[in-house]
């Protein structure tokens, strides 16, 4: 028993992804090539990846979202475990990064299911609602550009059903949060969502101390 989360050491940390982590092969490549260029960091580690395909298959999700697609890893996991008529909403601002996902998810059998959008999030997602997208997605993964998150947020809780989960990703911020020497508007715009979520009446929300710290938000 322990009264907090345990620390990682990497002895570990291997052992968690060697005996904790079902990754496919195809996402396993994607992961690998990704960690060679040089925004690496932006990518999701294998578990966090894990843990949104098991939620993704708790709450049943058929229409999911993603704000923030980078090499494409995060979408590729999520549309593994979607039903066959499942979709991803994938919104991004970068062909360059999701080029390199495309072949994987070709590979894998998941690219039909995914819908990827390149122009700015808020527009796509204003777009939606506006088509009469409100209540009908399941699952939402936000993992973009840290001044926005708010309006990602809301556009997100407005597009999920009642019961449909937010997962929004960084919010740690590698410990930043808690660290009164960042005042800069990233760490800003995350410290001000995770306690917006904490007091917000419309959902029921943890935040996991998973990879970089993913805050859920189940809407109400």
């Amino acid at each position: 028993m322990s009264t907090r989360t345990l620390s990682l050491t990497d002895d570990l940390y291997r052992y968690l992804l060697a005996t904790g982590v079902r990754e496919s092969d195809v996402a396993r490549r994607l992961r690998e090539a990704t960690a060679t260029l040089p925004m690496a960091r932006m990518q999701i580690s294998p578990e966090q990846g894990a843990f949104m395909q098991l939620l993704v298959r708790l709450i049943g999700a058929r229409r999911t979202l993603e704000v923030g697609t980078f090499t494409g890893y995060s979408a590729l996991v999520v549309a593994e475990t979607l039903p066959p008529d499942g979709t991803i909403l994938a919104c991004d601002v970068s062909a360059e990064w999701t080029a390199i996902g495309r072949p994987y998810w070709e590979q894998a059998g998941v690219a039909a299911r995914i819908d990827l959008r390149l122009a700015p999030a808020l527009d796509t997602l204003d777009a939606v609602l506006a088509q009469g997208g409100a209540h009908r997605f399941d699952f939402a993964f936000i993992d973009a550009d840290k001044a926005n998150y708010d309006g990602y947020y809301e556009r997100a809780l407005s597009l999920l059903r009642t019961g449909g989960l937010i997962a929004i990703d960084n919010t740690l911020w590698g410990g930043a949060v808690i660290d009164t020497a960042r005042q800069d508007p990233d760490t800003a715009a995350i410290r001000a969502l995770n306690l917006k979520l904490r007091h917000d009446p419309r959902v029921d929300m943890v935040l996991v101390p998973i990879g970089d710290g993913l805050m859920l938000a189940r809407k109400r």
